[in-house]
């Protein structure tokens, strides 16, 4: 049996973790390079009770999950990573009782590095409530053992 392929990886990639489950992440789709997911509005994601519109928490993790299965798609594999910088900017409000959508695309991959742009919508992602720009860092353990970095007769 062959193993599965990462866009057969990807909807579990998308939702599996335990607070991306318990957000309601879903994967929404692939086309190329460029991943998507879908957060369903819920009273409990609210961020003000006044204008049900989901929390900006919530749209920074959004937007930051995204980008790594956007890192995932470009490499064509799955392998540890993490983000090691991720910038947001607000433009506007999400609309009250809408869902929100969030694609992001890895515009570099390096050795180490992958570059993602990624952006937060309710229909058109021309019209974003948020864009992202972030980096995160691949594993790149080269099969080092733990200690690798250790000198011979180094202090504990």
């Amino acid at each position: 049996m062959s193993a599965p392929s990462l866009v057969d990886l990807l909807p579990q990639l998308a939702s599996g973790a335990a607070h991306t489950h318990a957000l309601g992440f879903a994967f929404a789709g692939v086309e190329g390079r460029k991943v998507r997911i879908r957060v369903p509005w819920r009273e409990d994601l609210v961020g003000d009770a006044e204008t049900g519109v989901l929390a900006g928490g919530l749209v920074t993790t959004l937007l930051d999950h995204v980008g790594g299965l956007a890192v995932w798609t470009a490499m064509d594999a799955f392998r540890p990573l993490a983000t090691l910088d991720l910038r947001v900017d607000y433009m506007r409000a999400a609309e009250p009782r809408r869902d929100l959508l969030a694609e992001a695309e890895c515009f570099r991959l390096t050795h180490s590095i992958g570059f993602v742009r990624a952006w937060a919508f309710e229909t058109d992602p021309s019209d974003p409530v948020a864009a992202a720009q972030a980096a995160y860092i691949l594993n790149s353990d080269g099969d080092r053992r733990p200690g690798h970095n250790r000198r011979e007769g180094a202090a504990a």
